[in-house]
């Protein structure tokens, strides 16, 4: 390990203590996809907390694929966290009951994203805990997530974290090389890949972006181009939503 690295997983730690500290809270509750980066965020809230204090949920449609269930199991009896799967298909019925309703795989995939972070809500609720995020910085940038959905937390250990980063760390933390290995993918319709939904690679996202903000956010290639108006498009995912309180003193 690297010092830098070592440095930076410390202090993303050392955030997640503070955070769960100061809460009040008694735990944690990750949503667990199967993949890297929900691999990566609740083996640092096991290692900020133990995983005792950690609970996983996995939360699968009809089209979830039984090794990504099978992985987030293997992940928490590895970390020492309680895990729990719980379908959302009894839920996404009742809005396919809504007249009306239609199914595309865009809507279906939006529905689906808010529905898990209702449910994590739901069992935070419950079990006065704090909802883990687990959006990586490459993601956020480009808004490749749902609003008040999967991009909704209390606190986001990854979102300082490129994509490509987050595969370093996670071979440094021990994740299991099937999740390591496996085609990033949100899991939101059949054959979904992330990359090719999006178009580029996450090396060439992850390249571009640290080239665009040193060039003051100009674009030199087609590649860049593309990726500069992703991240224009998408600013209102990361903007508070426009009122008329801002800038007025605070109580």
């Amino acid at each position: 390990m690297t010092t830098d690295l070592g440095c930076r997983m410390g202090q993303v730690e050392q955030m997640i203590r503070y955070t769960y500290w100061t809460s009040g809270c008694k735990g944690i509750v990750v949503g667990l996809s199967g993949g890297v980066d929900s691999a990566v965020a609740a083996t640092f809230c096991c290692r900020a907390v133990g995983g005792k204090k950690v609970l996983g949920l996995t939360l699968p449609s009809g089209v979830t694929k039984p090794e990504d269930i099978a992985d987030a199991a293997m992940l928490c009896n590895q970390l020492g966290m309680e895990h729990l799967v719980i379908s959302i298909e009894p839920i996404l019925r009742g809005f396919q009951a809504m007249p009306d309703f239609k199914g595309s795989a865009y809507l279906l995939g939006n529905l689906m994203a808010r529905i898990r972070m209702t449910v994590l809500y739901y069992q935070a609720n419950l079990d006065n805990t704090l909802v883990c995020g687990t959006s990586n910085r490459s993601e956020y940038m480009l808004g490749y997530c749902t609003k008040f959905g999967d991009n909704a937390a209390d606190f986001q250990p990854l979102l300082h974290l490129f994509k490509t980063e987050i595969y370093d760390i996670a071979k440094e933390l021990g994740i299991p090389g099937p999740i390591i290995r496996k085609k990033p993918s949100a899991g939101l319709w059949e054959g979904q890949s992330d990359e090719e939904e999006i178009g580029l690679t996450y090396t060439e996202i992850d390249n571009s972006l640290r080239l665009l903000e040193q060039q003051s956010w100009k674009a030199a290639t087609t590649t860049e181009e593309k990726v500069l108006g992703l991240i224009i498009k998408s600013e209102h995912k990361r903007m508070v939503a426009p009122n008329l309180l801002t800038g007025e003193k605070k109580p």
